[in-house]
């Protein structure tokens, strides 16, 4: 059964990467956004935004990987529903293949657009300055983070992609995770907040990833942030999947 379900995946992710490699602009175009605010903030906003030592593009960046991956997770819904309302899901029910290989299809191609995403960005901030004396490790303990946030947020995703009733709406439900970022310490230090906005900065999910990738990046200690992360992105995919399978089997029982 398990040998089952992975080669019907495999498969299923070959079909959406093809799609993917048919349309690169939709990697392009999720790139552009965090890089714009990239640009905007480091060289109209940074010489004004008291944020500590080092350069302001190093300080930045892990808050600009998040939004990128906020940004990309909407194409998933969006290529979920399209698929839905064309009839593949149908024809795929009626097939002998794994049930819940073809969201997974869906997640993993997520994952591998966001990752190049990601990867375009990083080497943009390379461009601006961004310097990072992190080892092997660190950088893998990032990736690691960010491949578990992709995951959370591409579950989320899928459940708009199900459930939406228009193409518009399946994408528009990642508006609010892109803003979540400009209430955390990605741009600025939260103890420069109103107490009401710090508390909220400061107990989100949002500011422990990007304090975690931060720490890391520098070289520096993470204590508990790191975990406080690891927490957030399992308890958000754990609940996001199961919230993910209920509507799948709404949708096509």
């Amino acid at each position: 059964m398990n040998k089952h379900f992975f080669d019907d995946t495999v498969v299923l992710l070959g079909r959406t990467l093809r799609h993917i490699t048919r349309s690169p602009d939709t990697i392009i175009t999720t790139a552009i956004m965090p890089i714009a605010l990239m640009l905007l903030f480091v060289y109209v906003l940074g010489g004004a935004i008291k944020h500590g030592s080092g350069s302001y593009v190093t300080y930045l960046l892990p808050g600009i990987l998040l939004i990128t991956i906020a940004s990309g997770i909407s194409y998933t819904a969006v290529r979920l529903f399209m698929d839905m309302q064309g009839g593949i899901f149908a024809r795929f029910q009626s097939m002998p293949i794994a049930r819940s290989s073809v969201l997974w299809s869906h997640v993993l191609t997520s994952l591998v657009a966001n990752l190049i995403s990601l990867v375009v960005v990083v080497l943009v901030a390379l461009g601006m300055g961004f310097r990072s004396d992190a080892g092997v490790l660190a950088w893998l303990a990032v990736t690691g983070i960010l491949v578990m946030f992709t995951l959370a947020l591409t579950w989320i995703a899928v459940i708009p992609g199900l459930s939406a009733k228009t193409v518009d709406g399946a994408g528009a439900f990642a508006y609010p995770l892109i803003f979540l970022p400009f209430i955390s310490s990605a741009f600025v230090p939260t103890h420069s907040m109103p107490a009401p906005v710090r508390a909220f900065a400061d107990n989100q999910p949002v500011t422990s990833i990007v304090n975690s990738i931060r720490y890391l990046l520098a070289q520096q200690p993470v204590s508990a942030s790191i975990w406080t992360a690891l927490v957030w992105c399992v308890v958000i995919l754990i609940l996001a999947y199961a919230l993910a399978m209920v509507a799948y089997r709404r949708k096509t029982a």
